[in-house]
This record gives C-alpha cells, structure tokens and sequence, in this order.
C-alpha cells in the first residue's frame, strides 16, 4: 500500500476510533419485528397492502417502455407521466405548479441554494433540516439563524436584513415535534417583503383535510412562497416536490443542480407518487385514526408518566428528555428488549442535556401497544442506574 494511501487510511481509522470511545459511532441496524415506534410512516401507507396493490396495477397498466429514466429530466428522463404526476401534486396542494425531486434532501438542498443570490439574506430557524443547513451553506447569500420559532428574534433580524429576504422554516420539526408559529411567521413576512420557505416533511399526510400539509390546513397557500413536501414518511413512497408559483417552477427547472444534474425517478416512482396521493384523498380515517392514537398516547404520558420531561409536541413525534446520552441509550435498550422499536438520539444530534427517546406515534399502533410502552418506560425509568 502506498504511504499516501497508507496515511489516509489510519487517518479514518482513527476518527472512527475516536467516534466510537465517545459513544457516537452510527451502525445500520434492520429493525428486525419490533413493535414500530420509531418510523416516519405515520399513517401506515408504507405497509399498506392496498396501495402495494394500486402501484403494481398502475405498473402494469401504464406502458412507459422502460423501467429506468437513463438521465436527467432536462436530457433523456423527461417523460410525459412526470408533467402529468406534478400537475395532479399542483392541484392536490392547492397551488400553481409542482416540480419533483428525488428526495427532500435534493429538495430543500437546491432550493435553499439557488433560490438566495448574493446580497440577499437567508434567515434560518436555528432548527432546521440538515438538508436546508447544507442548502444555505451553499447559499451566496447572507445567512443569519433566529431563534427557534422566536417571533421577536425573527423580527429583529427582518429589520437588519438587506436585499431579498428568504425565511425558511419547518412546519413541524423532526428532532422536537413541536410546529411552528405559521400564521404570525406570514404576517411578519408580508410587513418585511420576505418570501415565506416552509419545509413540510413531518406535516405532509398528517394535517390538512386530506393531508395537504399544515400550510393548507391554516389557509396559507397563498402567503408561502415555495414549500417542500416529502413522499418518504407519511405518504409511504419517495421522492419530494417543491410546490409553489409557476415562475418558481420555471427558476428551479433552470437554476437547482441537484434537479439539473441527477438522473430522474423511474417511471415506478412517479407512478407510486401518484398512486398514494389518491390513496391520501380515499383513506382520511388514517389521519383521523393517528391523531386518535396521538391523544391516547398523551394521555398516557400525563396519568402514567407524572414528572417526566417531554418537547412541547402536538404531532406524532413525541420526545423524552432523557439529559445524558447513556441514559437515553439505557431506556432505549431496555424497549427494543421488551419489542419496542424506539430509539435514543443522543447529542451532539441534539444539545448536551437534551438527549431524548424520540417516538412516533402510528396510525397502526394498538392502545394495547401505546399501553404496553407506557408501562415498559415507566418500569425503565425507575431503574435506570443514573437516575
């Protein structure tokens, strides 16, 4: 081996080694049959027999020709079944146009980079997907973090702003659960001339009259300049679309690498989009059944786990503080010992002191299982060595 090659090697050994003593090293783990409390796929649709069943007749049904898109949509991967899922996404989300992307990282990646020019100003909640992180530090423009959902810290940072102003937010956060203050968020972006950005990947399925996301659900499509949706979590596919004014579109389509330069979905993916939109329109008792399960879990927590920490979350992710990473790891254990599928996030994911069992909350979940946890944390919880 040559030494260059040599050096780099022990290079990575090392930082690996340095990961794991610390208690941080990540491992890819199959969830094998645990009892899912840990999973995005809040309404069950990933597991769903019967949207498996309306995919594979769409397959057959639809004759695209190819199983592969063999390029981007600007050279060979453009087919007219992409146009047609996204005008139907446009109609569905209550706005002009639609374009997809591969994942909401791509997503939120290009537009957060391509959408602020130099001279502008970004203003990021302090909480926000690493995607739109990654996005902005691609920015040429200006970025500034505010608080999370701090209207006043929003507000003082709109005044000093220069050029373009972009806000971008999460309607509900992955790491915490709570939502943000959308309404106030919009008012303040109207008095300021900012353009409203709102990342809905937690919202999309599980809020609005048939899971159009929480934007819609408060009214505020027309106010919200572009907002992602993610088709991974409660829609039970893949792949994500920006939605939002035509002209937007358009801007994307010219000027967002990560839509520019990747080869397109397959005809599979854009026919499984499809397939569980309508399923989202068909079955609303999903929605209803999950937020069913999330009051019943709530109630739990407050008659069962008295004097326990837990985020200020209205949405299916409910967090545990658990101030420690080997204590967040302990209770963790010990539920995925009894068949829980749970699991710890630890910092520096997440501040010191602010480590937590992160759970979701399903639609398919029983009360006896909601119970079952309940009572699996409570015993967990009295014996954990450090507390």
């Amino acid at each position: 081996m040559p030494d260059l090659t040599r050096a780099i090697y022990t290079t990575l050994s090392e930082r690996l080694k340095a990961h794991q003593q610390a208690g941080l090293l990540r491992q890819l783990k199959a969830t094998g049959d645990l009892v899912d409390f840990c999973s995005n796929d809040y309404l069950g649709f990933a597991r769903s027999i019967e949207l498996k069943t309306l995919i594979q007749q769409a397959d057959t049904s639809y004759e695209v020709g190819r199983t592969g898109a063999t390029g981007s949509r600007l050279l060979a991967g453009q087919m007219t079944l992409a146009d047609d899922v996204e005008q139907e996404l446009a109609v569905f989300y209550q706005t002009e146009a639609a374009l997809i992307f591969n994942s909401g990282y791509d997503a939120n990646l290009g537009l957060l980079a391509c959408l602020p020019k130099a001279g502008d100003t970004l203003l990021t909640d302090e909480l926000i997907h690493a995607s739109m992180i990654d996005g902005a530090r691609l920015s040429y423009a200006t970025r500034q973090r505010f608080r999370h959902n701090d209207l006043d810290d929003l507000e003082d940072k709109l005044r000093q702003a220069s050029g373009q102003v972009f806000v971008a937010v999460e309607s509900v956060y992955s790491m915490d659960g709570d939502i943000a203050p959308l309404r106030e968020m919009a008012d303040l972006c109207d008095r300021y001339g900012a353009a409203l950005l709102v990342d809905e990947a937690h919202a999309t399925g599980v809020y609005g009259p048939t899971g159009e996301g929480l934007v819609v659900e408060l009214g505020l499509q027309e106010r919200v300049f572009a907002r992602l949706h993610t088709f991974g979590k409660a829609v039970g596919v893949h792949g994500a679309a920006i939605v939002g004014p035509a002209l937007l579109r358009n801007y994307l389509i010219n000027f967002a690498r990560p839509f520019i330069y990747t080869t397109a979905l397959p005809p599979h993916s854009f026919l499984a989009i499809c397939c569980a939109h309508q399923q989202l329109r068909s079955q609303v008792h999903a929605k209803n059944q999950l937020h069913e399960r999330l009051t019943y879990f709530k109630y739990l927590v407050k008659d069962k786990l008295a004097g326990t920490t837990w985020t200020n979350s209205q949405s299916p992710i409910q967090c545990l503080i658990m101030p420690g990473n080997d204590s967040a790891r302990y209770v963790a254990a010990e539920a995925q010992c009894a068949g829980f599928d749970v699991r710890a996030i630890l910092s520096p994911t997440v501040p010191v002191g602010q480590e937590r069992l992160r759970i979701c909350v399903h639609a398919f979940n029983t009360t006896q299982e909601i119970t079952e946890l309940i009572t699996l944390l409570q015993t967990a919880l009295v014996n954990e060595p450090s507390l």
